[in-house]
């Protein structure tokens, strides 16, 4: 068993793909190149197996995958709400929860206010899309339920299926989570450092809606696109999206909503503010050596 648990970015960098994940270790490495990274805290890969050990959940997995056997979408949804439900009945360890809770709290301390958090996961490999990601996360008891809900993840149906067709083991998918605190962003996106679609390497794309990025991320909003010469930075051509709906902060969580009318016509970023994001990506993907996409 490791005690490894809980570990703060800047204590990170891209060597530590192993211990925590991509993501992570990624975030890790742009803290320490001093970018603007929320500040935030990186569950290990460790306590996703510590938690599996040490509540039994494993061998109650492993007992269940014996009997059921699944081997279809239909067979793949019900192992998926019958080992979700196993994850769920678990409590995560004490000791395990209290280190959590400490750095929260330090955390909150740092930023001198109760802080908002999303809890995402972070895998050795990429897994776009296929785990859960908790937003506006408040509070300590909503927090550790929350990392609890993204390990639970691991088994959607959609894994299930992807590790079963690869030959790969069914009774778990250990990954990281990355714990940081949330940013009530007036727009968001994602850029692409060489040409998604054409892989054209000297122009760099942006995606960006009002509000959150989930909405851009998740595909369910048609966002603004620029289109950016990589050497200079010149917008060659922007795009303006519908953009009918976007993901705004609740109280608690987020919700999708109507974009009020005044915005559908109006491109979400200014041209400096495109052009410095441009600029931020070519940082990047110098530093990593090859082209990147970011949130």
């Amino acid at each position: 068993m490791s005690k490894n648990w809980v570990i703060w970015f800047e204590e990170l960098d891209r060597e530590d793909n192993d211990l925590v994940g991509k993501k992570c270790a990624n975030l890790g490495e742009m803290t320490k190149m001093g970018l603007k990274v929320p500040p935030g805290f990186a569950l290990s890969i460790d306590a996703y197996r510590d938690f599996m050990d040490m509540t039994g959940a494993i061998e109650e997995i492993r007992k269940y995958l014996v009997r059921a056997k699944p081997e279809d979408i239909t067979q793949f949804n019900q192992s998926s709400a019958d080992i979700r439900q196993i994850l769920q009945s678990k409590a995560i360890p004490e000791e395990m929860e209290k280190a959590i809770v400490s750095c929260y709290k330090e955390l909150c301390r740092r930023c001198a206010t109760e802080v908002p958090v999303s809890t995402r996961s972070s895998g050795p490999s990429s897994h776009p899309g296929q785990y859960e990601t908790c937003l506006n996360v408040v509070g300590e008891l909503d927090l550790v339920d929350k990392i609890k809900k993204v390990w639970t993840s691991t088994f959607n149906p959609r894994s299930l299926a992807f590790r079963s067709r690869n030959k790969m083991s069914l009774v778990s998918d250990p990954i990281g989570v990355a714990v940081l605190k949330m940013v009530d962003a007036r727009a968001a996106g994602v850029i692409f450092t060489a040409d998604p679609n054409t892989g054209n390497t000297r122009r760099m794309i942006i995606d960006a809606n009002w509000g959150l990025g989930e909405s851009v991320v998740s595909g369910d909003s048609t966002p603004d696109v620029y289109i950016l010469d990589k050497e200079g930075l010149e917008i060659k051509e922007r795009k303006l999206g519908p953009k009918c709906r976007y993901v705004t902060f609740k109280e608690v969580g987020v919700a999708e909503e109507e974009l009020p009318p005044e915005k559908t016509g109006q491109f979400c970023l200014s041209d400096d503010e495109a052009r410095e994001i441009g600029r931020l990506g070519k940082v990047l993907e110098e530093h990593f050596g090859k082209p990147q996409d970011v949130e």
